[in-house]
Order: C-alpha cells, then structure tokens, then sequence
C-alpha cells in the first residue's frame, strides 16, 4: 500500500514524469490479476512466517482472493525466499520488521508505502523487498523503490532504528531464485529524498511536466499521455518510404512503449464497457463459444446406445463434442441433436460494424445494482 501521491513502485516515475500524478488521477485502476493476487498471498505469507515463526507448510491452503497457497508455491517462490535471507543472515543476528508502514511526515505531508522487511545487521541498515513474479529480472542498483523505502524509513519514529549510527545501506531484492544486492550510503539516501521533495514539489504544479522513458512502462495514464498519444500519431502518419534507418531506429526504441500503450488502451476500453460506460464507435461482443456437453450422464448413455465403447467415451472425464463427432464418424454415424451447448469465454472488444451481437454485461450490472441496493 501506497500514498495516491507518490509510493515505492511509482516513485521512478514520479521523479522522472512529475505531470504523470495528475493525469493518472485521472483514470480509473487497474483491476487486479491472478499474477497481482498471487503476490500479494506470497507477500502476506512470508511476512506472517517472518513474524510468528511458523513454517510456510503451516499456512497451505490460505487463500486471497481465490489464490490459495499450494506446496508448489511454498518449492517455486517462498522455501527459495527463505534460503536467501538465510544466506543474508546465517546466524540469525539481524533486528528486523517486516511489513513496515513508513513515510515522510511534515517533510512530505500525505507520501508513505510499506516496506518488506528493514533491519540492522553488522553494523548497517538493510532495506529488502521480495519480487515473487517471474517477470523482468529486477536490480536493486540505484533502485528507487528501496530508495524510497529507505528515506522514509529514516523519517519514521517507528523505523528509524534501523539507520542509528549506520554509513552503509544495503538494498537487497530477492526474486526467487535470485538473490541480488547493492550497498550504498546513507548521504545517497539523503539526495534521492531531495530528489523526491522536489518531483512532489512540480508534481503538485499547475502544469508539470511530462517525460517518455522506460518509467512509463507501468504508469496508469499512459493511456491518455499527450507524449504517448503524439507518438503513436506521428507513427501512423508519417510515410515508411521517406523513413531511414536513423529514424526507424529511432522507432523501435519507442516499439515497446507504444505497444504497451495499445495494450493499455485497450484494457481501458474494455474496463469501462463493462462498467456500463460508452467508447464511441466500440462496443463488447462475445468470444467465440465452444461446444461443451448440457449433461455429460445423458451424453454418455446416448453414445453408449450408439455403439460407442465407454472405455472410449471416457477419458479421465468424457470426451470434448469434437473428440465424440470424430469417433462417431468411424461408424458413420452422427452426433445426436440436443446434447451440446455453445459457451463463450467471456466477452472482447470489437468496433461498432463488427456483425456480432454486443455482449450482455448483465452479470455486472446485476452486482452493481445490488450494490446500490445495500449502500
């Protein structure tokens, strides 16, 4: 959890693209994800095997939403986490915290975020974070998420023993089944929080700037971002045969930003058509359905009546409507009429012209109206 204004994982961006604050303000969140919930089950595990000492094995089967913790995850991601704090501090010496809420106070009003794990060990103060996704490897070099966590940390009460008499600060990542460590120094810590008093400073201006980079990879508002929007305009627009290969380079170096901002875009329209909002000239259809069976007993007896064998009828569980037509057409016979339904896997985006029907969102709009009903 963060501060609306600036946190640990949007603290890059904020520094680098002060006008980003504003504009993200402006769109609606992210719905979350399997990959998102699954950190966040791992992150709450680990701290509560940190603070009560109990193995991660104690814990199976807990659950966030709908993600429960497996063995599979205590081997891939949590045991691996553990070796590597074991290798950080073999005899167990370091004064820790884990799941630390940290923040700025008077010196930056409203701007906190929750740390991992901060402690002290020989002599010098340990900022950690734990990265279970198997995303892009990350490096805790000049890393502004720990940056952050670091500064505020030094600036809250409850924290701030961790930094007494210390030079060194050492930012560590785990991000199972590495181990990635950088130590720097307190002074630098110092300058990064400058650093961040000033972004939050223009970040709070009328009209602060705005700036591409690889920071933009994760920002909200990108979707909107007069930068990014310009950037995909004049890539459309601009003529491939006057280009040349300075300028094509030059492109590609953009390519991922502006395929993450389709990407974005599109989510976005697709997230506000399904909150019952308008995308003019868009609309949400269904995917394309597959065959499944109304009653597997009935199928099964009606393939059976036709001379179907049930050792091939059954394969762990009854087989797909396609497998069944292709056996069926062995004996030159066909699948009876009744015995399949059409099932869409939920709904995409698609233009007005498009000849599908729109997909009803009447699952959403039931739960909203609910909603209503019992505020």
């Amino acid at each position: 959890m963060h501060s609306k204004i600036v946190g640990g994982s949007t603290a890059k961006r904020v520094i680098n693209c002060p006008g980003s604050v504003a504009l993200s303000a402006g769109v609606p969140p992210k719905p979350s994800n399997k990959y998102a919930d699954e950190g966040t089950l791992l992150h709450d595990i680990i701290a509560r095997v940190l603070e009560h000492s109990q193995p991660p094995s104690f814990y199976l089967g807990t659950e966030y939403e709908g993600i429960a913790l497996t063995e599979d995850l205590i081997d891939r991601k949590l045991a691996p986490a553990l070796a590597a704090l074991d290798e950080i501090d073999p005899k167990h010496d370091m004064v820790f915290m884990a799941e630390a809420r940290v923040g700025f106070g008077d010196l930056i009003p409203g701007v906190f975020g929750s740390a991992d794990m901060l402690g002290n060990l020989d002599g010098r103060a340990i900022v950690l974070d734990w990265k279970f996704g198997d995303g892009v490897a990350v490096s805790p070099e000049e890393n502004e998420q720990l940056l952050f966590y670091a500064a505020a940390a030094m600036r809250t009460p409850e924290t701030a023993w961790a930094f007494d008499g210390v030079t060194e600060v050492e930012l560590i990542i785990v991000q199972p089944p590495h181990t990635k460590r950088w130590t720097t120094t307190v002074e630098r810590v110092y300058q990064f929080e400058r650093e961040l008093i000033q972004a939050v400073k223009l970040a709070q201006g009328p009209d602060a700037a705005l700036k591409m980079g690889d920071h933009c990879r994760w920002c909200p508002a990108k979707v909107i971002c007069p930068l990014m929007t310009g950037a995909v305009d004049r890539a459309v627009k601009t003529q491939v045969a006057a280009l040349d290969g300075a300028t094509i380079g030059a492109y590609l170096d953009q390519a991922d930003l502006v395929e993450q901002w389709l990407s974005d875009v599109r989510g976005l329209a697709q997230t506000m058509l399904e909150a019952g909002a308008q995308v003019a000239g868009w609309k949400l259809v269904p995917k394309r359905g597959t065959r499944q069976w109304a009653d597997e007993q009935d199928t099964a007896d009606a393939l059976a009546g036709a001379g179907l064998d049930r050792a091939d009828i059954y394969i762990e569980k009854i087989v797909s409507p396609a497998q069944a037509e292709k056996l069926l057409k062995k004996t030159k016979q066909v699948l009876p009429d009744g015995l399949t339904v059409t099932v869409s896997s939920g709904s995409t985006l698609a233009p007005e012209s498009d000849p599908r029907p729109s997909a009803l969102q009447i699952g959403r709009q039931l739960t909203a109206a609910l909603l209503k009903l019992n505020s």
